[in-house]
């Protein structure tokens, strides 16, 4: 199975209904290039409009099929909007089961993920894009590879894009995109 893991582009907040900027405009397209070389089986996204908008280049030009799943939304953190959300953050990834009020822990958000990649391994897919958000792709990587964590997510750019391949229960995880310049290409 092979996964391509994908962080949305560049948004003009952190809303669920959100828009790309300009730039992110531009980095969706760019990412359409890279991704259609691995003729995906299928595309996951979550549905907040930056991840929908990131990849619906790639659906016009490739015909793929566009679900949309809820399960790939982004970490609810906290209910509430905090100055000290990056301490907190960092601290969750000490502590996987750390939950601020009416947040989920990094435990939560990565077992609601997880549960998606686990139908998607049921079915006869043999390679899905994911497309989600910087907290919840780190998370997925880390159940991939448990090195994966709080140093991984502030690397982070926008978009990003991650192949995780599994084999015979063992996972191979390489970046394809940095800093919005495609690296390590076919």
């Amino acid at each position: 199975m092979e996964w391509l893991l994908v962080r949305h582009g560049s948004a003009m907040g952190q809303e669920a209904d959100a828009p790309l900027t300009e730039q992110g405009k531009w980095e969706a397209v760019a990412l359409a290039e890279v991704l259609l070389p691995f003729q995906p089986d299928q595309v996951v996204t979550s549905p907040y409009r930056r991840a929908i908008d990131t990849i619906a280049p790639f659906v016009e030009q490739s015909g793929a099929s566009l679900v949309v799943d809820d399960r790939l939304r982004e970490r609810v953190l906290s209910a509430q909007p905090r100055t000290d959300w990056l301490q907190w953050l960092q601290a969750s990834f000490a502590d996987f089961d750390l939950s601020l009020t009416g947040g989920e822990s990094n435990r939560e958000a990565m077992q609601r993920a997880v549960s998606l990649l686990t139908e998607w391994e049921q079915s006869r897919a043999n390679r899905v894009v994911i497309v989600t958000h910087g907290a919840l792709l780190t998370l997925l990587l880390h159940h991939f590879d448990s090195r994966f964590g709080f140093e991984t997510w502030k690397q982070l750019s926008n978009p990003d894009l991650y192949q995780v391949d599994v084999r015979n229960g063992q996972a191979s995880v390489t970046r394809l995109w940095s800093a919005g310049n495609m690296c390590n290409m076919r």
